[in-house]
């Protein structure tokens, strides 16, 4: 393998900048000096953690332009939607340094004859996180803030094309204040990052990616008996049930699969509507798509932008190639563009059914999976029939029966009712089932890698 490598530009094809991968010395290193930083960091109180935190919200919003540039630039993803990645980076930033000093507060307990019992959730060390491209500031955040306000160290390992928004997103981190090596960047390749993993300096691993990297990481994990987190992607079933506002659910369900150009782990990605609406939903839904332009990201015009890397396109490509061959249609799109850059049209596929990639597995890119409900009991039926479990929608004008459903029946991690939505700092993030485990946000993410530590008085 080479020691070196290219980002490269999805909507030109034409090569950012050069890296090179960490020697192992270099590597090693890097944990030490996250180590060493972690021993005095741990000690630092939670006030003055959250103000340093509280800083770096504002050096994301300070350098804001500079990152939704360089994040477009190096994945594709539309300009406007970089700008709003950056605002919530911002906001994890503001919600963690606001409630992190009461959600990692020691708890005080009475225990058996009157003694005294408290709960201290105390930093366990370094925690490395094997993040993916999709969303190359937020990912990072996501699990980075909660551990610093835990009191960990954090490493990183970035996907390799988004390389130059991990480094500056460390640069940001240390000049609002961070301790240096606190936050560190390894650029480093797949066979090293299973030897961060073992290494005895660093004590859980989390990662967001695909459900084989996954049972790949927490194998290692496993066997090094550290604790770890896995967000692993999904193929979340949007549910327009028989009382749904048409309107609402055509806008709702259309968004929910192109935002991002469709590489979004809770993306809406198969879309089952009940019988009764089925034909006026497929022919206003494959008209709204078909109409959706693919361009150049930082400008106007654009819909879509292009997907994040060309073998990412020809393995989605390939995913509709078999659907059809296994009995789906294409009802718009699902040919490759000339041209260059690595676009993808938005998709349609009908006569979705069990046994093709479009029902059983993941199409991470503009592609949308029509598949009829007899009614609505059918319809939450066919939404759980899937190995996975991260996130889902119900379309319906009785809020309250839908909130109750996705209470009781809908097995997923997170559900959106009548909406299309993204992450919520105070709202749990996580799935089940093959798209993994454990949560960040809501607090919940803060004390993940943390050791609740009983400390009981006896006399």
């Amino acid at each position: 393998m080479s020691n070196t490598f290219q980002t490269i530009n999805p909507a030109t094809g034409e090569a950012i900048d050069s890296y090179s991968y960490f020697t192992d010395a270099e590597m090693n290193a890097k944990i030490d000096g996250c180590h060493e930083a972690f021993l005095s960091w741990r000690k630092t109180d939670h006030a003055a953690r959250g103000k340093i935190l509280k800083a770096i919200g504002q050096g994301l919003r300070d350098n804001k332009e500079e990152l939704a540039q360089l994040m477009t630039q190096e994945m594709g993803k539309l300009l406007k939607q970089s700008h709003q990645e950056v605002d919530l980076c911002a906001a994890i930033c503001d919600y963690t340094a606001e409630h992190g000093p009461d959600v990692l507060a020691p708890e005080d307990r009475e225990i058996a004859n009157g003694e005294r019992g408290r709960v201290v959730h105390a930093p366990i060390g370094v925690i490395y996180g094997i993040q993916p491209w999709n969303f190359p500031a937020y990912q990072v955040v996501r699990y980075s803030i909660a551990n610093l306000m835990a009191g960990n160290g954090v490493l990183l390992k970035h996907a390799a094309n988004v390389t130059g928004s991990g480094l500056l997103l460390e640069r940001i981190y240390r000049d609002a204040g961070l301790p240096e090596n606190l936050f560190t960047v390894l650029i480093i390749s797949h066979d090293q990052s299973d030897h961060v993993i073992a290494n005895d300096k660093v004590r859980g691993v989390t990662l967001t990616g695909s459900p084989g990297a996954g049972s790949h990481v927490g194998e290692k994990a496993g066997k090094a008996l550290k604790k770890s987190v896995l967000e692993l992607g999904s193929n979340d079933a949007y549910l327009v049930l028989s009382d749904a506002d048409l309107k609402m659910a055509l806008e709702t369900c259309v968004m929910g699969r192109v935002y991002n150009n469709g590489q979004t782990c809770i993306a809406a990605k198969r879309f089952i509507v009940v019988e009764t609406l089925y034909d006026d939903f497929r022919e206003a839904f494959v008209e709204r798509m078909a109409a959706l332009k693919a361009g150049d990201p930082t400008g106007d015009d654009a819909d879509i932008g292009p997907m994040a890397r060309e073998d990412l396109r020809d393995d989605l490509q390939d995913q509709v190639n078999d659907s059809v061959k296994n009995g789906a249609t294409i009802l718009c799109g699902g040919k490759l563009p000339g041209g260059a850059g690595y676009y993808y049209p938005a998709t349609v596929l009908g006569d979705v059914a069990p046994g093709q990639p479009a029902y059983d597995g993941e199409l991470f890119g503009p592609v949308a999976s029509l598949i009829r409900a007899k009614d609505d009991k059918d319809a939450m039926r066919i939404a759980n029939d899937s190995r996975y479990g991260l996130g889902g929608g119900i379309l319906s004008q009785d809020t309250e029966a839908a909130v109750k459903l996705a209470a009781e029946e809908f097995d997923t991690g997170m559900i959106f009712i009548n909406g299309f939505g993204m992450a919520t700092p105070n709202m749990p993030f996580g799935g089940v089932k093959d798209s993994g485990y454990g949560r960040e946000h809501g607090g919940f993410g803060m004390k993940e890698f943390t050791n609740a530590k009983a400390i009981m008085v006896m006399s």
